[in-house]
């Protein structure tokens, strides 16, 4: 190199590293005008963005062979056996809703089988909480604090005016590294099929969302809360741009709830449904344009039987609100209250009707076969007629579309005969063959054949 391509390169590299050094010193003002910065709105929300510790006590897995008797009978091992219990760790985040009544919101995930619950607070001090209630359907929980004082709460927004481009601002505790502050934009509204058991409307976001984010504040520019954060798609475990929080509207509506009775008493309308397809549409004689969820039958002295709605129907609104399809329907009807008044829109035969329908509440025997097994909610279980059941089973007389019970596959007007290999003939006996078992193979009478149905 000669001296003076030397100079040159020298006079070339100073020149960028001025322009590097102009660069990371940005001025505080241009033309006169400050510069926009989120920061008075992370200032003004971050005291109401907790960090939650959990300990706990959770079951250790265990291989099935210790399950089964003729294993354990060949190495004289007592039957049964003990369940083992190992302690964990595990830590999120929470938003404080109400300071002077010391209560949290957080995810139903976050405080799951926990025994102590440390929150910690954007001044450093640390306070003990206890669990009000837990929702895993809609996964939210409340927490309270059992001393001491909280800062500040939050102002919540109207999720339903959230739309995509809309930026937001996540705030919470991933990796432990407390009150992080990420932001991004509303990438999507209304995903379901994350939690195929829970009532899912959830606010897809690009804003950095990790592990320990759970349970913290999703916010708009006004500082109000938009979201709960609970959940990422991710090949790695780390944020991929795709991150999911649960509306505000529906935080308020279990929160409510949570508070006030310590569980959510969900209503039912008494409905079987499916998504709208086009096939259905095309044998219905309805538009490629309609959306809704088509009724395939109704509970009857249900809700929905007092209401007028028949099979057949395709119920396009609800309260106003367009109904996409079934789960939108579902999601919807959870949601409400016992005895709370719905406005229905339906077609009918191709016309259009409105109906007027009180929110039931779930039999007991719903929410009994939720008791018994969580795959099991959503079903409407009894014991079958003798007369019509040699040797007697368990007959299902409903099981709500979308739930629990639906996805592995029962239906209405099965009999469960067997459990693994053992007979059982009534609701007495299917409790105790599938007590404290995680999983097992139920045998069903469905018509005229024999379906194997196995139960995780």
């Amino acid at each position: 190199m000669t001296k003076l391509a030397g100079a040159v390169l020298a006079l070339a590299l100073s020149t960028l590293a001025g322009h590097a050094a102009a660069a990371t010193a940005l001025p505080g003002q241009v033309e006169g005008q400050p510069l926009p910065s989120l920061a008075p709105v992370i200032k003004r929300v971050s005291p109401a963005v907790v960090n939650i510790g959990v300990r706990g006590t959770v079951q250790a897995p265990r291989h099935p062979f210790f399950d089964d008797p003729n294993f354990r009978r060949f190495f004289g091992m007592p039957p049964g056996g003990t369940p083992r219990e190992r302690e964990f760790r595990s830590a999120g985040s929470g938003v404080i809703v109400d300071a002077k009544a010391g209560l949290i919101v957080t995810n139903a995930h976050v405080v799951e089988n926990a025994t102590e619950i440390t929150v910690s607070l954007v001044d450093d001090r640390e306070l003990k909480a206890e669990v009000v209630g837990t929702d895993k359907g809609s996964d939210v929980a409340v927490i309270k604090i059992t001393e001491g004082r909280l800062p500040a709460d939050i102002k919540f927004a109207d999720s339903s005016k959230l739309e995509v481009g809309d930026f937001v601002v996540a705030i919470g505790n991933p990796f432990g590294l407390q009150h992080t502050v990420t932001s991004g934009i509303v990438s999507g509204t209304g995903r379901s099929g994350i939690n195929p058991e829970g009532f899912e409307d959830f606010i897809q976001t690009d804003a950095a969302i990790n592990p320990g984010n759970s349970g913290g504040a999703l916010v708009n520019l006004r500082g109000e809360l938009v979201g709960i954060n609970t959940a990422i798609l991710s090949q790695s475990g780390g944020n991929m741009g795709i991150g999911f929080a649960i509306p505000s509207n529906m935080v308020t509506s279990v929160m409510q709830q949570l508070i006030e009775f310590g569980e959510v008493r969900r209503g039912v309308l008494g409905v079987s449904i499916l998504s709208l397809s086009a096939d259905f549409r095309k044998s219905l004689g309805l538009g490629d344009n309609v959306q809704g969820a088509l009724v395939s039958q109704v509970v009857e002295d249900s809700a929905a039987a007092k209401a007028g709605i028949q099979a057949g129907d395709v119920i396009t609104a609800v309260n106003g609100q367009e109904v996409k399809n079934a789960a939108e329907l579902r999601n919807r009807i959870g949601m409400l209250r016992v005895g709370d008044r719905v406005d229905i829109a339906l077609i009918r035969e191709g016309k259009p009707r409105n109906v007027t329908a009180t929110i039931g509440k779930q039999s007991e025997a719903e929410a009994a076969a939720a008791e018994l097994h969580a795959a099991l909610a959503g079903a409407d279980l009894a014991d079958a007629p003798p007369e019509q059941v040699q040797g007697g089973g368990v007959q299902v007389r409903a099981v709500e579309a979308g739930s629990p019970a639906a996805r592995i596959g029962l239906r209405a007007n099965d009999v469960i005969l067997v459990v693994d290999r053992t007979r059982v003939a009534n609701l007495a006996q299917f409790r105790e063959a599938i007590k404290d078992r995680p999983s097992f193979l139920l045998q069903v009478r469905r018509g005229e054949q024999r379906v194997l149905l196995p139960v995780r």
